[in-house]
């Protein structure tokens, strides 16, 4: 075994049991490098120490490891399952990883039932169930079809559910509110249950279809309206029979439009991947109810690294690059959402892979590789598309390395490493000096990296005061960088505020009032900024490059690192100027240049950044008016019953839920909702 590790970790993984199980490699820092799963732990983890790896990355990996965890389970099946939640979850160096930033949105009927709406009519907006967009957590009371791969799918689902069936998107404080039929009833897009213009009976027959027409009954669906119609036709009731007919009509022409429902699939997920340049691509389309409702593409990272270290193991023939890819997306991908009984994929998947999910679903789960006629055309559709998504990718980034490549030769800088280029841009903002804070928004690896954005809550000054809070952000981020450390500037009063989130999470603002040192709130932050950046942007002219110069004066840092960007003449874009902290000449850069477009794109997202902070921490501090508004089951109405009983937000949010209760149309549950949303 290799000599560069210590005793003890050689000694741990000559101790290791035959068993199938789970091993984690960390470097002496603690941070995770690799996740796999084994057949037999000991023969698989001491593989990579018995062999010489050299050079490469995978040997820099090895030799990288400090300490190693492992988790004996029942099976490679069990194995297999909990490596991928590991992956999902510690997003390792060296395992292929997708990250997805945003989960899946659902197509949401909601349940009949009992309402908190006070009415005084014999009908409840529950009596006549909704149909909505909806993304979030299940409640289980109510109807949810998909996932569905974007929001356009759902949405455009939703208008084929109203042209079809007229079912009702409206609130449920709205509807109660009506006392005449809005805009969608005389387009035809609603039959107008709010006024009573269909039975609770009728309208629950519309539910019941609408939701078999999306379980994919759709030839059922058409027989019961057909029924239905010659019934009231025998009746003479030809009105309603007109009625159904139309109806007939709306989804029959749906269906004749909808040119892939003529499989026999219901549910199916079709999977493409792409490898090209480096770079890897993951085609997912989804087919629902037998309706084929789009694709999404999914890019993994550290596909080279996965790789090579598949390849180093030595367990078996390596898989080729695509089945590798492949698999770890399907064995990532669903681990939190449903899998549908059938999936189609362009590459064999491992009869192994398959029974574990199988097992995890609880149902017979099949991959069909190759497939015929329906499935064919699904399949080579998402090969092209997954081909297009990974050109436009390879485009972007080369798009990308350019303007990196161009801002450097217009500022006539040299970097070690273009990869490792880092540009840090400020900003200041502030409503008339109330709730000053400051952003400091990273550019690096070609592209805004929003897990490493830090704000500064600016305390200390004359309100209004950009200068001042320029040099205290400016202090509190570089201070730590001085060869010499100025007393004259004490960092240590005001902490930063909480960084932006990691960008495998939805990309939000943090919370305003998260006041955490830089390094507890964000050690992975914090490591990536344990040098100074190659550039310093602020946003402003003479007057914030001056005191950026006073500052790095003070600290003894490169005047050289400082550029200003100044608004050009009428404050138009495309007319910045750039000022320079080291006595150089104003550049002017061309108004189409690439350099210009980056430097513009950075000040922008430094200006939203700080602008959202701003406007965050001053909603702390203010009881907005819509805030009551946002309290589900409060309109209009309730909205001036409560301002009008206590005076203002304020005197509601002073109110006990007992002096809420008392408001007309208000109820005990409703007001304790209120008194939570406002506390």
């Amino acid at each position: 075994m290799s000599r560069v590790h210590s005793d003890e970790l050689l000694a741990q993984v000559a101790a290791l049991p035959g068993m199938p199980g789970v091993y984690r490699y960390f470097d002496a820092a603690g941070a995770l490098l690799y996740v796999g799963k084994a057949r037999d732990l000991k023969k698989r983890v001491s593989s990579y120490f018995q062999k010489t790896h050299g050079g490469t990355r995978i040997g820099h990996m090895v030799g990288s490891i400090a300490r190693m965890e492992t988790t004996v389970v029942r099976s490679e099946a069990e194995a297999l399952l909990l490596e991928n939640n590991l992956i999902k979850t510690l997003a390792p160096k060296y395992n292929i990883l997708f990250r997805d930033d945003k989960s899946y949105p659902y197509l949401k009927i909601t349940a009949a039932g009992p309402t908190e709406l006070s009415t005084s009519r014999q009908t409840a907006p529950s009596d006549f169930p909704r149909v909505a967009y909806y993304r979030g957590a299940v409640d289980k009371k109510h109807r949810y079809f998909g996932p569905f791969p974007s929001a356009w799918a759902v949405k455009e689902s939703i208008l084929l559910l109203q042209k079809v069936f007229r079912l009702r998107t409206c609130e449920d404080t709205v509807f109660a509110n009506r006392t005449r039929p809005c805009l969608l009833y005389q387009i035809k897009r609603c039959s107008g249950p709010c006024v009573h213009y269909i039975a609770p009976a009728d309208y629950a027959q519309d539910v019941r279809n609408a939701e078999r027409f999306l379980d994919g009954e759709t030839q059922e669906v058409l027989k019961a309206l057909e029924q239905r119609m010659m019934a009231h036709a025998e009746k003479l009731e030809f009105e309603q029979a007109a009625e159904l007919r139309n109806q007939m009509g709306a989804l029959s022409r749906v269906l004749h439009q909808q040119s892939m429902d003529t499989g026999s699939d219901k549910d199916v997920d079709i999977l493409a991947v792409k490898v090209q340049g480096g770079r890897a691509c993951v085609n997912l389309a989804m087919v629902r109810g037998g309706r084929h409702l789009g694709d999404r593409p999914y890019f993994p990272s550290h596909v080279d690294d996965a790789v090579a270290l598949q390849a180093a193991d030595g367990e078996g023939v390596a898989q080729p690059v695509e089945v590798q890819v492949l698999e770890a997306f399907i064995a990532q991908h669903y681990i939190d959402v449903p899998v549908p009984s059938a999936l189609i994929t362009s590459e064999p998947v491992s009869k192994e892979l398959m029974d574990a999910l199988s097992a995890q679903a609880g149902q017979r789960l099949t991959a069909v590789h190759n497939p015929r006629e329906q499935r064919r055309q699904w399949l080579e559709m998402a090969e092209k598309n997954a081909a297009l998504q990974l050109a436009r990718l390879l485009a972007e980034e080369g798009s990308q390395q350019a303007r990196t490549r161009a801002l450097v030769d217009a500022l006539d800088l040299a970097p070690d490493d273009l990869e490792q280029f880092r540009i840090e841009c400020f900003d200041i903002s502030h409503t008339a000096g109330e709730s000053t804070q400051a952003s400091c928004v990273v550019f690096h690896h070609h592209k805004m990296q929003s897990s490493e954005y830090r704000r500064f809550k600016i305390e200390g000054i004359t309100p209004g005061d950009d200068y001042a809070a320029m040099r205290q952000v400016l202090t509190r981020r570089y201070a730590k960088f001085a060869p010499v450390q100025a007393e004259a500037h004490d960092v240590s009063a005001v902490e930063d505020l909480a960084p932006e989130p990691d960008a495998a999470a939805p990309v939000e603002d943090p919370p305003a009032g998260a006041e955490l040192p830089a390094e507890a709130a964000a050690p992975k932050a914090a490591a990536a900024t344990a040098r100074l950046p190659d550039l310093v942007l602020v946003d402003g002219g003479k007057g914030q490059v001056s005191m950026a110069r006073e500052v790095f004066t003070a600290l003894g840092l490169d005047l050289g690192l400082i550029v200003g960007v100044e608004k050009g003449e009428g404050r138009k874009v495309g007319l910045e100027e750039l000022v320079f902290a080291d006595g150089r000449h104003k550049a002017t850069l061309a108004r189409d240049s690439a350099a210009l477009m980056l430097v513009a794109q950075i000040r922008d997202e430094a200006h939203r950044f700080a602008i959202t902070g701003m406007r965050a921490a001053r909603a702390k501090v203010r009881v907005g008016g819509s805030k009551i508004e946002e309290i589900p089951g409060i309109g209009p109405k309730r909205r001036a019953r409560l301002l009008q009983r206590f005076g203002g937000v304020r005197g509601v949010a002073a109110a006990s839920v007992e002096d809420i209760a008392t408001v007309e149309g208000v109820s005990r549950e409703l007001a304790d909702r209120i008194y939570r949303a406002l506390h």
